[in-house]
Parts: structure tokens; C-alpha cells; sequence
């Protein structure tokens, strides 16, 4: 597989991850708050902590990849670092 592929499918794969963990978050909170009786505005409450806790975890899945995998040699930058040079620029 190339660069822009592979990318792609991790791309695609993360988001993946990301939205179903949001999801599991999500469900377990209104399950324990259903359960409980609970008050329905800790819904909304819940909903920021899952979109947060989602993320963070999220962002620590990425971390151990990148620690683990050489992104470089797999992947294609998603930004370039300088910004191609026009013609007749100085």
C-alpha cells in the first residue's frame, strides 16, 4: 500500500475509534443515570465529560502509536511544513 492510502485507512480508522468510544461513554453514562434516577440535566453533564474523556483517551490511543510506529516512513504528512515557493519568488 502507498503513503496516501495508508493514511487514509488510519484516518478513517481513528475516527472510527473515536465516535464508538463516544458512543460507549455515552451509553454507559445514560444507563447509570437512568439506573439511578438521576436528574436529566446530568445528561448534558455527562455528554461533555464523554466528549472530553473521548478525546483525551483518544489522544493517548495516538501517542502510543506514534511512539510505537514510525509515522514518517508509513504515512503522508496531513500538512506541509512550508508552503511551496512561486515562481519568481524570492
Amino acid at each position: 500500500m502507498n503513503k496516501g492510502l495508508n493514511t487514509f485507512l488510519f484516518m478513517l480508522g481513528a475516527t472510527i475509534f473515536n465516535l464508538v468510544l463516544l458512543a460507549v461513554l455515552m451509553l454507559a453514562g445514560i444507563a447509570l443515570i437512568v439506573k439511578l434516577n438521576l436528574p436529566p440535566i446530568l445528561l448534558a453533564v455527562w455528554f461533555l465529560f464523554a466528549l472530553v474523556g473521548s478525546f483525551l483517551i483518544y489522544n493517548q490511543v495516538v501517542k502510543l502509536i506514534t511512539r510505537r510506529i514510525a509515522m514518517e516512513k508509513y504515512f503522508k504528512p496531513l500538512f506541509n511544513r512550508k508552503p511551496p515557493k512561486k515562481d519568481g519568488a524570492q
